[in-house]
């Protein structure tokens, strides 16, 4: 493997000085930019792109193109465990991703296996390795899976939901059940990204993205406890260098201090979070990651540029910060307004690190 010629990302991960703050997006690679919507086109739909190790690859360097970004994340989608399940993964036009063959019984998760990421993922593994020699060292390469919780209300509910009632139905009626259900998927979790990392990639984060809508008792039990026993279970050291862990619970804000015991690097931090007040309760226990909001980017340059600024005051001087939205790029987000929220992470963020 190339020497990595950018290791800002993961310098600031492990709370090492840095030059200036590193910076990269969640969901950089995506429909707001054109050339992504002309790849996909050309792969026919979503998961043809996934499964496409050249096409995943190139949709993963396109942003790196156009940004001056200090990391590049796989290209691929939280749920391709359960596919790897056998539920029938689809994504219906407008209304997004959805299970032929949802899990709501005891059975259904009794019977449930527990894919082998090296061949029932291969495809995962094989964009990693293309994308990491593709780098050729530019910047790391970041490998991603989502939560035990998280994927287990798309399953339980059959795709997105709005109220998540039938798997809290499960929660309260049935916990053994859901417990059964959140242990297969972090043993799977943890063979996916540990794969993942064989295969080239350098950091990994765990997308918590529905851990928010429980409560803090439920949060504990059913979604934090299983993410503790993921990065407990992963590599933490390959190619002579540490490989750190991001933990991103949107609306976890009010978990920081739970968060990172979990023995975890850095804990992404959503836009309604000060992202000052949360460096003060952890100190150097943990790096932070975030948390301009991904609206902020339709503003003007200025207004950008602001945004920007306001939270590199609030983290304050040093490093332990990852700059990034507080949640993924909006679709229809100008590619310029991109720009300049990375250029001014740079420019501005100098003047915090040489003192």
């Amino acid at each position: 493997m190339s020497e990595l010629k950018n290791d800002r990302f993961l310098k600031a991960l492990l709370r090492e000085p840095v030059d200036v703050t590193p910076v990269w997006m969640m969901r950089q690679a995506g429909r707001y930019l054109p050339e992504y919507r002309a790849t996909r086109a050309r792969a026919g739909d979503f998961m043809a792109l996934c499964r496409d190790a050249d096409l995943a690859c190139e949709v993963t360097l396109q942003p790196l193109e156009r940004f001056d970004l200090d990391a590049a994340i796989l290209f691929s989608d939280i749920l391709t465990i359960p596919d790897a399940m056998g539920l029938g993964l689809y994504f219906e036009t407008g209304e997004g991703p959805k299970f032929r063959k949802p899990v709501r019984t005891a059975r259904d998760v009794d019977t449930l296996p527990i894919p082998d990421a090296a061949s029932d993922l291969d495809y995962v593994m094989k964009a990693v390795s293309t994308i990491r020699s593709a780098l050729g060292g530019r910047v790391p390469l970041i490998g991603f899976a989502g939560s035990p919780w998280t994927l287990a209300t798309y399953m339980v509910e059959g795709g997105s939901s709005k109220d998540f009632r039938a798997i809290k139905r499960m929660l309260y009626a049935e916990p053994e059940v859901l417990h059964e259900l959140l242990d297969k998927l972090a043993d799977s979790v943890i063979d996916y990204l540990n794969r993942q990392i064989e295969a080239g990639a350098q950091a990994v984060q765990i997308f918590d993205t529905w851990g928010g809508v429980l409560s803090t008792h439920h949060y504990k039990k059913f979604s934090l406890h299983y993410m503790e026993k993921i990065i407990k279970g992963l590599i933490t050291e390959h190619e002579g260098r540490t490989v750190p862990s991001i933990l991103f619970t949107k609306n976890g804000d009010q978990w920081l201090e739970l968060i990172a015991d979990t023995g975890c690097y850095a804990a992404g931090l959503d836009w309604t979070a000060e992202i000052g007040e949360a460096r003060s309760r952890v100190g150097y226990k943990i790096a932070l990651q975030g948390n301009l909001d991904p609206s902020a980017l339709y503003g003007s340059p200025e207004t950008i540029r602001k945004e920007v600024s306001r939270i590199l005051k609030s983290f304050g001087y040093g490093s332990g910060h990852v700059f990034n939205l507080g949640h993924g790029i909006a679709l229809d987000t100008d590619p310029e307004h991109a720009k300049v929220f990375v250029d001014a992470v740079h420019e501005l963020s100098e003047a915090y690190h040489n003192c």
